[in-house]
C-alpha cells in the first residue's frame, strides 16, 4: 500500500510546486511507483510535466465525475504518474461546503489507487483551505518546504496548527515528514541565519539535504521537464537526487524498524 505524502505551505513561492515536481520525479527514478496529484488551482505541478487543460482532473475524480483511470496520466519517466488539476478547483471548495463528510473528498479517492503505488505525492494549493484540509487528512505525512528568506517563519505557526486540528479530529496518525530548506543561496549570511533558525525550531525534523538556489531549477518548468531531464548534472537535479535518497533511506528504515517491532 503507497504512502501518501502532502507537500504543503500556505506562503507562496517557497518551492512547494518544484519540490512536488522534482521529487516525484527523483523518487520515480528510483524505481519506485510513483504518483503525483495535483490539488492547486493554478496547476503547476501540471503544466510543469506538460499537462495543460486536461478534461479530466483531480476535480472531476473526487466530484465522482471520472472514474481513476481516466484521470490518471502516463508522464514520460516509466515509474512516475500524474492526477491533473484544472481551472475547476478553484470553485470546488465552495461546492463541498454542502457536502457531508467534505473533509474525507480526496482520501476516499487515494484509497482507490493506493495499493498501484510506492508513494503518492500530493501538491497543496498555498492556503489552508478545503483542498489542504482534504489532502491532510488524506495523508500519512507532511513535506514543508521553507525558503531560506527572511519572514521565513512566518505563518508556521499556523501551518502547525492546522497540522494539529487535522490530528485531532480527522487523521490521528499524521505526522511531519520533514521540513525542507530551499531557495538556500550559501554566498548569503541571511540564508544561513534562517536555515540556523528552522533547525533550532524544528530540530531533527529537517531534512539533512538543503535545496540550493539553481537557475536550471527554475528554468526546467517552462521545458515542461523535472530538472533532472533539463540539466541532470545541474546542482538542482543533484538536490533533488539526494533528497529522494534521503527520504526513501528514512521511510525504509522505518519500515525496517516496524518489522523488528
Amino acid at each position: 500500500m503507497g504512502k501518501v505524502v502532502a507537500i504543503t505551505n500556505q506562503k507562496g513561492g517557497v518551492g512547494k510546486t518544484t519540490t512536488s515536481i522534482n521529487l516525484s520525479a527523483s523518487v520515480s527514478a528510483f524505481e519506485k511507483k510513483t504518483l503525483l496529484i495535483d490539488i492547486d488551482p493554478q496547476a503547476n505541478s501540471s503544466s510543469g510535466l506538460g499537462f495543460h487543460n486536461v478534461e479530466k482532473s483531480i476535480y472531476e475524480a473526487i466530484s465522482g465525475l471520472a472514474e481513476k483511470n481516466e484521470v490518471i496520466q502516463k508522464t514520460y519517466l516509466t515509474f512516475l504518474d500524474l492526477i491533473p488539476a484544472s481551472i475547476n478547483l478553484v470553485g470546488a471548495e465552495v461546492e463541498m461546503v454542502g457536502i457531508e463528510n467534505r473533509e474525507y473528498l480526496l482520501k476516499q479517492f487515494i484509497d482507490s489507487v493506493k495499493d498501484s503505488y510506492d508513494f503518492i505525492f500530493i501538491d497543496c494549493p498555498p492556503s489552508l483551505g478545503l483542498l489542504t484540509l482534504n489532502a491532510l487528512t488524506a495523508s500519512d505525512s507532511v513535506i514543508i518546504p521553507v525558503q531560506t528568506e527572511y519572514f521565513a517563519l512566518e505563518g508556521l505557526g499556523q501551518l502547525l496548527n492546522t497540522i494539529n486540528i487535522v490530528k485531532k479530529n480527522f487523521n490521528k496518525d499524521l505526522f511531519i515528514e520533514g521540513v525542507l530548506l530551499t531557495m538556500y543561496d550559501q554566498r548569503l549570511k541571511l540564508s544561513q541565519q534562517v536555515a540556523e533558525e528552522v533547525v533550532k525550531y524544528f530540530g531533527k525534523r529537517v531534512f539533512k539535504t538543503i535545496i540550493h538556489r539553481n537557475v536550471r531549477l527554475s528554468e526546467a518548468p517552462s521545458f515542461e521537464k523535472p530538472v533532472m531531464l533539463y540539466d541532470a548534472t545541474s546542482s538542482g537535479s543533484q538536490n533533488y537526487i539526494a533528497l529522494a535518497t534521503e527520504f526513501i533511506n528514512n521511510n525504509r528504515n522505518k519500515e525496517e524498524l516496524q518489522d523488528v517491532e
